[in-house]
Parts: C-alpha cells; structure tokens; sequence
C-alpha cells in the first residue's frame, strides 16, 4: 500500500512539473504565431545558461528575476543589473555604463568598438565591431547553486543542532538525512576507500553526493536552472576528485603508473603514458557521464512537448504528454542515481589512489 502511494505522489508531482512548462510554451507559441516554431533554439534556450531567471511568459509579459551583470573590462570592473537589456538577446538594447556600451547576444554581453551603435557581423555571423570583456556575473545557474548550497546548509545544520541536543534517533526530515549520510559512508565510502582512510574523505563525498542530487532535483521544477547540464560545473566537479587524487596518490599508486613492478622494462615503458592518460580520462569519464545524461532527459522531455508545435496538431498532446510526463517520473530516479554514480566513482578512484599494497 505504501508503495502504491508513493507511485501517486511521483505521478502526481510530475503532471505538476509538466504542466508548467507546457503551458508556458503554449504561450510563447501563441505570442509568435506568425514565425515559424524553432524547436533548437527553443531547447537551447531552455537548458542553457542566462543573466537572467526567466519562470514564465515572454517579452515585457515574462516573469524574470535580474541577476548582477559583472564585467571585466581593460578599463576596470562594470557591474549593472541584466534588466537593463530588457529580456533583449539579439543585441538591439544597448546598456551604456562609464561610457562603455553593451549589448546581450544570445547571452553573450560584448563591448561595443568607440563609436559603433549596434553590431555588425562577419561572414562567420560573428560581431566584428565588438569585444567579449571577462563575464563574472551571477547567472542562472551561479544564482541556483548558491540556492542549492543554501538548502544544504539548513538541512545538515538542522541535523547538526539535533545531535548537539539529543543521543536520540532524529525523526522526519533528519531520519532521511542521517539515512542517506549512512548511505554514503557504509555502500559508497567504506567499500571503496576502506576503514582506515574513509573518514578523511567523508566531507568531499557527502557534499558532492547532496550537491548534485538537491541540484538535479532543483532543476525539474518549472523555471529552474540546469545546472549540472552545464560542461563548466561537471568540469569543475571532475577536477575536484582529480585534485584529491594527485594529492592523495601514495608511492605505490605513482609505482603502478609510471614504474608498474613485476613488469618487464619495455612493456613499462609502452604503459606508462597510456596509465597516465588514463588518470585523466577517470575525472572526464564523470564529468561528460553527469553532463550527458542530465542535459539529455531535459532535451527528450522539451523534444516531445515541442513535437505538439512541429505538427501543429493538438492530437500529438495525447501521445507526446504521456512520454513526457513518463520521461519526467525517470529523471526523479536519474537525479538521485547520478549524484551515486558520481559520488562512487570518485570514491573508488581515490580509493585506488590511497590503498596500500603489500610487497613480498
């Protein structure tokens, strides 16, 4: 009975999640009758970054929070609010600050050349009267993690303050949390990295683990930001556990990579630079097998609902709805599976790295 109720449940958040979305597709459609329906760019724009969180509608109708534009220029540091391009992404809306202009092009914000008033483009579509300054600014998906971390932050004070008080077992929401910090301590670290030398790696695993799966699961809602879409932050999260690794390594990692024992001479030196390669090919292996993965149920369920537009048929709802919202119950399981799989291979990587071998 129990688990036919949290079917509904699952079932139920995901007609909500849907909707959402749909609806404000439909209302975007509707606004631009007249052009032809785009399905990439209307993909691309949905899992791509922005300097602004778009929710819902279109043009001066949306609902959109602004976020800060920081720009590095050669001039210094120009900071502004990215309502000033007023939802402009196609470089029309020129925002001048210090005397310097700026222009948004599909997110992104180049400086205009001395004297010019709008971009110009090559052969190549690219401005050709404009530079790209150092963009620092809060972006949607920067504004989503500091959200993420946020969450975290009460949840595992919560579970802290609990501990501090009470030798009692936690109930509701710390139940679940303790739960699945033991989760990762007795079937992700201890198998992989051993009793010894888990404890020292505990913190890493157990703030990568929640930060991706809350992130992912942030990321269903209507008007989120795809974070863990996004190459910069899978990179970023693989070069945390290569980082670890290259710390870590003892003598004899470093001994079966580049000087394997018990191997004659030229078949070391035919593997050493393969084994090397290989120690950078473990942090790329999870930061495209995050990115792919995510980035792809977003693009099947927003593929499907952009069907209904392609055909322009109302009848395709009846079969391209159901998928997505099947499609959409998945990534609630792939939101947790990923933040696993990322989470485990970091900690059999870095258990590699650490383990003590014995020589006879």
């Amino acid at each position: 009975m129990t688990t036919f109720k949290s079917f509904k449940f699952l079932i139920a958040l995901a007609i909500t999640l849907t909707a959402i979305p749909f609806n404000s597709l439909a209302k975007e459609s509707n606004s631009e009758v007249e052009e032809q329906f785009n399905p990439t760019d209307m993909i691309m724009h949905h899992i791509g970054d922005a300097h602004g969180w778009h929710f819902l509608g279109s043009g001066d109708n949306s609902y959109t929070l602004p976020l800060p534009v920081i720009l590095y220029t050669e001039d210094g540091v120009v900071s502004f609010m990215s309502s000033e391009f007023h939802h402009d992404i196609e470089g029309e809306v020129v925002v001048e600050k210090d005397g310097k202009r700026f222009v948004n092009y599909h997110e992104t914000i180049y400086q205009l050349n001395a004297g010019e008033e709008k971009l110009s483009f090559g052969e190549d579509h690219y401005p050709n009267n404009a530079t790209a300054p150092t963009d620092l600014s809060i972006t949607k998906n920067v504004a989503a993690m500091f959200l993420t971390v946020i969450v975290m932050l009460i949840f595992f004070f919560s579970l802290a303050r609990h501990h501090k008080k009470s030798d009692k077992a936690p109930k509701g929401l710390n139940n679940a949390l303790e739960a699945l910090v033991l989760f990762v301590r007795d079937d992700i670290a201890i198998p992989n990295i051993g009793k010894k030398k888990y404890m020292k790696f505990m913190p890493f695993l157990l703030t990568v683990f929640f930060f991706i799966w809350i992130t992912n699961l942030l990321g269903l809602l209507p008007g989120a930001a795809n974070v863990t879409g996004n190459i910069s932050v899978t990179v970023a999260l693989g070069l945390f556990t290569l980082i670890l690794i290259l710390i870590n390594g003892n003598k004899d990692y470093w001994a079966h990579i580049f000087w394997m024992p018990g191997v004659p001479v030229p078949v070391k030196i035919l593997l050493a630079p393969i084994e090397l390669i290989g120690l950078f090919i473990k942090p790329i292996a999870l930061m495209i097998r995050l990115f792919a993965n995510i980035t792809a149920g977003h693009i099947i369920i927003l593929s499907l609902l952009g069907l209904i537009f392609i055909l322009e048929n109302v009848g395709v709802a009846g079969i391209s709805v159901p998928f997505a919202l099947f499609i959409m119950v998945l990534e609630l399981l792939v939101a947790f599976l990923q933040a696993f799989i990322f989470t485990m291979l970091s900690a059999l990587f870095i258990g590699v790295a650490v383990e003590e071998h014995e020589h006879h």
